[in-house]
């Protein structure tokens, strides 16, 4: 069990967050632009909230078996700038919450609660969710989010969004039928502009950061990269292959979120994986193609980050 001021200093980190998340992401129209900004940039630049996510989080859906453990749930791997940059801001929250301590899972466990932001352009999620009706439904009927909190670095390592009884009545918004799916993560819109925005950091990095435009033609770069390298037959939302612990390399974010893992992957030959999930040799020019381009995205993404702490 965990010591009494382990549980003080959590319950404080909570309502902290709480606090917070219900300031800077108040309860408002699920399809209020402007709302979404102001929440989205607040939470990614420098949050109370960023700052108690752990480096790499778990996001995603309860297990869909009665008490099945975290270890046992498929949640996809992202670090804490797209958490708090891309999907954290899809919520609206009224300041309520609750914890308790898991012994099964020695962790923390924080309920806030929210509701989700179903009504907006659909370039404004971070990917087309309704690529799978269930997947949209659960985030439409969500009315909070359940933060599994590390007890020794009270950092918060595990996210779940879901619906649970007894909420505030007010966390239930109108059913959208969304547009169809129709197989692409990204697309033009009818202004010939690249979608999701928030994917090519538009509304993460301010708009004068000179390093925009050039992290979207280096991730083009790395991208046929990675599809010559068959990267995205396993790292899609759609997890083709199942996997417990999905990570994400679809879009600039995403993929800027994990490129430093890619990259000592590839250099350590661990991906990909052939038909039977056995780790196989990239051929020498694909590889070659992945750690140039994979090195220039990468510099690209630091040069971005900084650009933005120093001005």
């Amino acid at each position: 069990m965990p010591r009494a001021e382990d549980t003080r200093r959590v319950e404080q980190l909570v309502a902290t967050l709480a606090q917070e998340a219900a300031t800077l992401c108040p309860l408002s129209n699920p399809g209020d632009q402007d709302a979404l900004d102001r929440c989205r940039v607040a939470l990614f630049k420098n949050s109370f909230f960023k700052r108690s996510l752990a480096r790499i989080v778990l996001w995603g859906r309860p297990s869909p078996v009665p008490d099945g453990r975290l270890k046992d749930t498929t949640l996809t791997q992202f670090g804490a700038e797209v958490l708090s940059g891309l999907y954290l801001p899809l919520f609206m929250f009224n300041g309520r919450y609750r914890v308790d301590y898991d012994a099964t899972e020695a962790r923390y466990r924080a309920r806030l609660e929210g509701v989700f932001r179903n009504n907006l352009m659909p370039g404004q999620y971070p990917y087309p969710f309704w690529h799978d009706a269930k997947k949209w439904s659960d985030y439409q009927r969500a009315n909070g989010i359940t933060f599994w909190i590390d007890p020794h670095t009270s950092k918060i390592v595990v996210g779940q969004f879901s619906r649970q009884e007894g909420a505030d009545p007010r966390l239930n918004t109108a059913s959208r039928i969304p547009p169809a799916f129709d197989g692409k993560w990204m697309w033009l819109d009818d202004k010939g502009e690249p979608q999701p925005k928030p994917a090519l950091f538009v509304g993460l990095f301010r708009a004068d950061n000179p390093y925009l435009e050039q992290l979207q033609t280096t991730y083009k770069d790395l991208a046929l990269a990675m599809r010559n390298g068959t990267c995205n037959n396993c790292h899609a939302p759609d997890n083709p292959e199942k996997m417990k612990r999905l990570v994400l390399f679809q879009t600039p974010v995403h993929a800027a979120a994990e490129i430093k893992r890619v990259m000592a992957a590839v250099r350590d030959n661990r991906m990909p994986r052939d038909e039977i999930g056995i780790e196989k040799e990239l051929d020498a020019k694909t590889k070659t193609l992945l750690l140039k381009y994979g090195a220039v995205f990468e510099s690209t993404v630091n040069a971005a980050y900084a650009w933005e702490s120093s001005n």
